[in-house]
């Protein structure tokens, strides 16, 4: 995004008259006034920020709709504090998933959140500011069903397209029989359908839909499944400055306690050691035990 700035200060033209060694010392007097004007200049207040951020509002709960159509959850929560630290003005936008990369490379967004994990591949054509949570997948499947993530083999499993969950099938199990699907939602579906026998997921994302009724009669599978890229950030736009703004805005809102008290809100406290230091995940079950006694959002 571009910033404009003004300046007030004008170009300053000094005549030096040759003939009289005076005008010649106020023509220096004149020069040294340039500084301070200078300075004075540089201290203008830089124009307020105004950016619009997409994200993917199936996600719950980390952004998703509420019944009037907003969006809500603890992104938006999360991007209401970094843009109120940078004194900017922001516009949340929701985003099919696929679209994200592509349509924050084409300039129709400044950055896009979503717990979007951090990977290599995605390195490679965006930039991520700082991570602000962590989180393995599970895999999820019906009560009383003796599907293990050993035994995957021809079985119909669903998860979210372009996600760290299919990726992870498709490197370790792509002797499945794997279905990816736009939205988690519509993952969902399909697994309360019959139609797949199991479902792969962020394990925060799964663990809330447990809890609804169309979860009841659901559990995980075996234990998490942690890899290389459980760390979640904000991407950018290869080489914007935002990456910086955005980093130190998260950095201050740690450092006040914001971050703690909307991230204990939705997952419970003990999770924001965890959240804060991506990558680390001996507290994973903390985590989950934390946020199944936190009150539901």
């Amino acid at each position: 995004m571009t910033i404009s700035m003004t300046s007030s200060m004008g170009k300053k033209v000094l005549w030096l008259a040759p003939l009289s060694a005076a005008m010649l010392m106020l023509a220096g007097c004149n020069d040294s006034s340039a500084p301070a004007e200078n300075t004075e200049a540089d201290t203008a207040t830089e124009a307020p920020l105004d950016l619009k951020i997409a994200t993917e509002s199936s996600f719950k709960p980390f952004s998703y709709t509420d019944a009037e159509g907003n969006l809500i959850g603890y992104e938006i929560e999360l991007v209401d504090a970094l843009c109120e630290e940078m004194n900017a003005e922001c516009e949340v936008i929701s985003q099919d998933w696929d679209g994200l990369i592509p349509g924050l490379n084409a300039q129709k967004f400044d950055a896009a959140i979503a717990g979007m994990s951090i990977t290599p591949e995605r390195k490679e054509v965006v930039d991520f500011s700082d991570p602000y949570f962590h989180s393995g997948i599970i895999l999820i499947g019906k009560k009383g069903d003796d599907i293990s993530v050993d035994e995957l083999t021809d079985q119909p499993i669903a998860s979210q397209r372009s996600t760290v969950s299919s990726q992870y099938l498709q490197n370790e199990h792509d002797d499945a029989d794997i279905k990816l699907y736009d939205t988690q939602d519509n993952a969902y579906l399909d697994l309360t359908s019959g139609r797949v026998r199991a479902l792969m997921s962020d394990k925060v994302v799964g663990v809330d839909w447990l809890k609804t009724e169309a979860g009841q009669e659901y559990e995980i599978k075996g234990d998490e499944i942690s890899t290389d890229d459980d760390a979640m950030g904000i991407a950018f736009r290869k080489g914007d400055p935002l990456v910086a703004k955005f980093n130190a805005a998260l950095a201050e809102i740690k450092d006040n306690g914001t971050y703690d008290q909307i991230t204990g809100s939705y997952f419970g406290t003990s999770s924001t050691a965890a959240a804060q230091k991506a990558g680390d995940t001996d507290d994973v079950e903390e985590v989950m035990v934390a946020e199944e006694e936190a009150p539901a959002n």
